[in-house]
């Protein structure tokens, strides 16, 4: 009888727990060999981890449990190995093509029978009864034909006359009170009805979820905070005329695609100029250390990226080595990475100065937070026509406007104005990036 341990994996040097956050099996479940098991969540990255043998799976430690590298969450018994393949499908067609349940009999009601305790029904009118306990004949005509109209029992209805007879008064205001009672029998209850279901002191119940941080978000929250509280951090702006990027895409789009198998994007064009303007302000690609300031003689450019789980950062390396369509297809491949929870902790550190593009979910302006230690940090807002002037004409243009937030300890206004200027010229004038000039 053979049994694999089901161990959590290492994900990098500087990461000792996780959070395991579920299983995508049940206790017992006939598992194949590479397939998913668990979902584990770092601080940094979301992973899944797979079935390293066929056989039947056995949970030592539920999903929402916070684990350390190396513990063995559960594990595989082997000797089911070989009818493992063939289980899980029986399992799902038997779960398919199970024969419904049989319904109970429906049990007719007998008729109910009528009450035995109904009160016999009297043959005797108001009228009647009244004159046989005192007669209608001693009262005056009006009052005998009001009685007798509604058919009332006289001898129930008080006297204000002399000697305590009735008269055509007392009748009607019997009348009126009897009419005016069942509709006040029927009001009460509505009014207490409404009063129960909305009382006029309470308001609809305020309800709230409370759940826990995941490991991401909380890296994400002490990053930002971070950056806030040890940088003097600061955003200088700009607009850039996007008329000739696009046409270039537009121009181009389909044999691009065509060659390279992926498509034309905006963020290629911004990756370039940021390498461009990073070579005129080296500040920007710095960092401070101490009392020292660290200059990086290469370009690792962060794209930040949003996903389900919060914003991660994959970092494309030497960008100043790769071309349009290599950066692309870097990018594509941490998309593709990020949805399938694939993302390894070396692809997010060592960048030197990051991308981020609020555009696609139709930003028009933003303040990026830095991403510590780096400098600098630039913004891309979605684009807009707008009416700008070129050649003293007022003309409709497609605009973005850009953001730059810097470390005002090391990067001047001056080098930050600059800076986004060498990004301006060089989307607007493309030929600038692809000529290097």
């Amino acid at each position: 009888m053979a049994t694999i341990e089901i161990k959590v994996p290492s994900v990098g040097e500087s990461v000792t727990e996780a959070l395991l956050t579920q299983w995508f099996k049940q206790e017992a479940d006939a598992v194949r060999k590479d397939e998913a098991l668990f979902e584990l969540e770092t601080d940094k990255v979301t992973l899944e981890a797979t079935a390293e043998a066929a056989g039947k799976l056995h949970i030592v430690v539920p999903g929402g449990t916070t684990v350390k590298v190396g513990a063995v969450v559960g594990t595989i018994d082997t000797v089911s190995a070989a009818t493992a393949e063939t289980e899980a499908p029986a399992a799902e067609s038997k779960k398919i093509h199970r024969a419904p349940e049989p319904k109970p009999p429906v049990v007719e009601k007998p008729p109910t029978a009528p009450s035995k305790t109904a009160p016999p029904v009297s043959k005797t009118s108001p009228a009647v009864a009244a004159e046989t306990r005192g007669g209608l004949e001693n009262l005056p005509p009006s009052v005998r034909r009001l009685v007798a109209e509604y058919h009332l029992d006289a001898s129930r209805i008080p006297g204000s006359g002399p000697d305590g007879r009735l008269t055509k008064g007392d009748v009607l205001l019997h009348i009126e009170q009897t009419k005016a009672a069942p509709a006040a029998a029927v009001a009460a209850p509505a009014a207490a009805s409404a009063e129960a279901v909305c009382p006029p002191c309470e308001g609809p119940a305020e309800e709230v979820t409370r759940k826990p941080m995941s490991p991401i978000r909380k890296r994400i929250a002490e990053r930002l905070l971070k950056a806030r509280q040890n940088t003097a951090m600061l955003t200088t702006f700009n607009d850039v005329d996007m008329s000739a990027v696009i046409e270039l895409r537009q121009r181009y789009k389909e044999s691009f695609q065509k060659k390279y198998g992926v498509s034309l994007g905006f963020m290629s064009f911004f990756i370039k100029a940021s390498l461009e303007a990073l070579k005129a302000i080296p500040a920007i690609n710095a960092y401070i250390d101490g009392q020292d300031i660290v200059y990086h003689h290469y370009y690792h450019v962060g794209v930040a990226v949003g996903s389900e789980k919060g914003l991660v950062v994959p970092v494309i390396r030497h960008v100043d080595r790769l071309t349009f369509a290599q950066l692309e297809q870097a990018i594509n491949a941490f998309v593709a990475k990020i949805k399938e929870n694939k993302l390894a902790l070396a692809d997010l550190e060592g960048g030197t100065f990051t991308i981020t593009n609020g555009g696609v979910f139709g930003s028009l302006l933003s303040t990026p937070i830095l991403n510590t230690p780096q400098s600098g940090i630039l913004g891309m807002h979605r684009v807009d026509k707008r009416p700008v002037a070129v050649n003293d004409q007022v003309v409709i243009r497609p605009v973005m406007y850009v953001a730059l937030s810097y470390d005002h300890r090391i990067v001047d206004g001056r080098e930050a104005v600059t800076f986004l200027k060498h990004i301006k010229e060089c989307i607007e004038n493309p030929e600038r990036i692809m000529m290097e000039i």
